[in-house]
């Protein structure tokens, strides 16, 4: 049990645990994208259980809404909303990081009126439903860029503990990041180099706003998709450089998105090597990693860290069970039945009814 508690992130940063509350969103803001009271009682409840509580995708603007009812950092409006949720996270003993987020040509329709769909070029995405973006001018993405630093500002201003930067899931730093969207002919796209540009801005900004605005005890993350199916698509290859750049810079953690921790290329189905161990040979200066994808038991934990990964981070075991960790830690089955004590939002509630494969992995809602 020791290798999963009292985790050492940097020089005066201990978690509790070695257990991260992965980023889902909820679906369930106030009309005004303020934290609601239903949100209050979910972070609430796994800020006790867990070593940091990742929120779910946060806005940093208008055009930045991707989701009905996704609370947002967008102005010094949010403020009282972000203390609340800072607050409530960290009332149980966790480190409490906002995901800053941008959702580009993901952002589902009809959010806002005269609603603007942007993205790195005007290429629309590979699913059902997709539009075309409208592809940022130059100038519009350095002001993307101010977005994000006027919202991490306002989450140090709101007591966090730290942000997350979410380059995954397809969201608009990955989408610069990715030959798929990202068609571009001036600084921010063309060569894999300059399709580094825009998110390695984004970390080095963050990094200079911490030195300004925030001590060096604040936490930098980057969440991560290793690869694409599209194609053209991010690669392992194209990955390995965007881990090297990450670790060059000394962020103070990556946090990889998988559907499983021991995931192997989706590109290459003949190659079975975990991602983990190709990408970790890449990490320089030993940023510490967050494994996810199917932990249940402490069994899978320990193989996380056995694997490379410096944290776990749990998803669909804590939609059900708020002492998620605890059952973990004591090597008990994990509860699976969705119901009233599990304290999630209604509309959060009512999406997971439609995820099949929660059904598949044992799962019940009631």
């Amino acid at each position: 049990m020791q290798n999963l508690l009292n985790c050492k992130l940097k020089e005066n940063v201990t978690l509790k645990n070695r257990f991260v509350l992965a980023p889902m969103t909820t679906y369930s803001g106030n009309p005004d994208l303020t934290l609601s009271d239903e949100e209050e009682r979910y972070y609430n409840a796994r800020g006790k259980e867990f070593g940091m509580v990742i929120t779910a995708a946060t806005a940093v603007s208008q055009h930045a809404q991707a989701f009905t009812n996704q609370i947002s950092a967008r102005s010094d409006f949010y403020l009282s909303s972000l203390k609340r949720l800072s607050d409530t996270i960290k009332s149980g003993g966790a480190k409490a990081i906002l995901q800053l987020h941008h959702g580009g040509r993901m952002n589902a329709l009809g959010l806002y009126e005269n609603q603007d769909i942007v993205s790195a070029s005007s290429i629309k995405a590979e699913r059902v439903s997709a539009v075309t973006p409208r592809a940022l001018e130059t100038l519009e993405v350095y002001d993307t860029i101010e977005d994000f630093r006027q919202a991490m500002i306002r989450a140090i201003k709101s007591g966090f503990d730290g942000i997350e930067l979410h380059g995954a899931n397809t969201y608009l730093i990955q989408q610069f990041f990715s030959p798929h969207s990202n068609r571009r002919t001036d600084e921010f796209g063309g060569s894999l180099e300059k399709r580094l540009t825009f998110p390695m801005m984004l970390v080095d900004m963050a990094l200079k706003t911490r030195e300004e605005f925030a001590g060096k005890d604040f936490i930098i993350g980057y969440r991560l998709s290793p690869e694409e199916l599209e194609e053209p698509g991010i690669t392992l290859e194209d990955t390995t450089r965007l881990i090297e750049e990450l670790s060059r810079r000394k962020i103070d953690y990556i946090h990889l998105s998988l559907s499983s921790y021991k995931q192997s290329s989706l590109r290459n189905k003949e190659d079975k090597t975990p991602i983990i161990n190709i990408l970790k040979k890449h990490n320089i200066n030993n940023i510490p990693l967050i494994g996810v994808g199917g932990i249940e038991t402490k069994d899978e934990a320990l193989e996380v860290l056995s694997l490379g990964f410096d944290m776990v981070a749990i998803g669909k075991a804590a939609l059900s069970a708020t002492m998620v960790v605890t059952n973990i830690l004591n090597d008990k089955p994990i509860k699976k039945v969705i119901d009233e004590d599990s304290c999630l939002p209604t509309n959060m509630k009512k999406r997971i009814t439609e995820w099949a494969y929660l059904k598949d992995k044992g799962y019940t809602v009631k």
